[in-house]
C-alpha cells in the first residue's frame, strides 16, 4: 500500500500495538531489476513489516543527476509496492531517509552490502544513514549482499550500448 508520510506514521503505532516488527529500507529503484526484488525478498524474511522508502523524483535528480530518474516517483512507487514483499511503500522528498527513521523507528534498519553496519562516521560513504537512531531504541541493523552483475547502472549502460 503506498502511503503518504503523514499516513504512515499513523499506521506505524498501530503496527506496534498488534505487536509486528517493522523492517525499513530505502532506495531510488529507478529501473527496477531482479537485484531489487532479491533485496526486498531478503529484507521481508528478517521481519513481519516491510516499509520501503522511495526517493522522490527531485532527490534523485539531487543525487543522481539531471539524467535521471528514467521513471517517475509515482511510477517507482507503485512498480515497488507491487512486489509481494512490500507491506507499504511512501516517497520521500530529502536525500536521505532520515526524517522517516526517526519517526518509524524501525526494528530493523536494512541496506545494501556496499553499506557497512558498524561504520560510524556519517562522512563515510558505507555509513548507514539512521542507524544510530535504530540501535539506540533497541533495533538492529542489518547489510544484505547485493546480487552479482544486477544494478540500475549496468543496466543503463546495456541500453545505451544497444542504441
Amino acid at each position: 500500500m503506498i502511503l503518504s508520510q503523514e499516513e504512515l506514521f499513523k499506521t506505524v503505532p498501530e503496527l506496534r500495538e498488534s505487536g509486528k516488527s517493522i523492517v525499513f529500507t530505502n532506495g531510488v529503484f529507478d529501473i527496477l531489476h531482479r537485484g531489487h526484488a532479491e533485496y526486498l525478498n531478503s529484507a521481508k524474511k528478517l521481519g513481519e513489516i516491510l516499509i520501503v522508502g522511495v526517493n522522490s523524483d527531485l532527490s534523485v535528480k539531487r543525487l543522481k543527476g539531471d539524467g535521471r530518474p528514467v521513471h517517475c516517483e509515482e511510477d517507482r512507487a507503485y512498480l515497488i509496492d507491487s512486489l509481494k514483499a512490500v507491506d507499504y511503500t511512501v516517497v520521500f522528498e530529502s536525500d536521505t531517509p532520515i526524517g522517516l527513521i526517526k519517526n518509524i523507528v524501525p526494528d530493523i534498519l536494512i541496506k545494501g552490502g556496499d553499506y557497512d553496519p558498524d561504520e560510524t562516521d556519517p562522512a563515510n560513504k558505507k555509513y548507514i544513514i539512521g542507524s544510530d537512531i535504530v540501535k539506540m531504541n533497541g533495533g538492529r541493523v542489518s547489510v544484505i549482499p547485493l546480487v552479482p552483475f544486477r544494478s540500475t547502472t549496468l543496466s543503463l549502460k546495456k541500453i545505451q550500448d544497444i542504441t
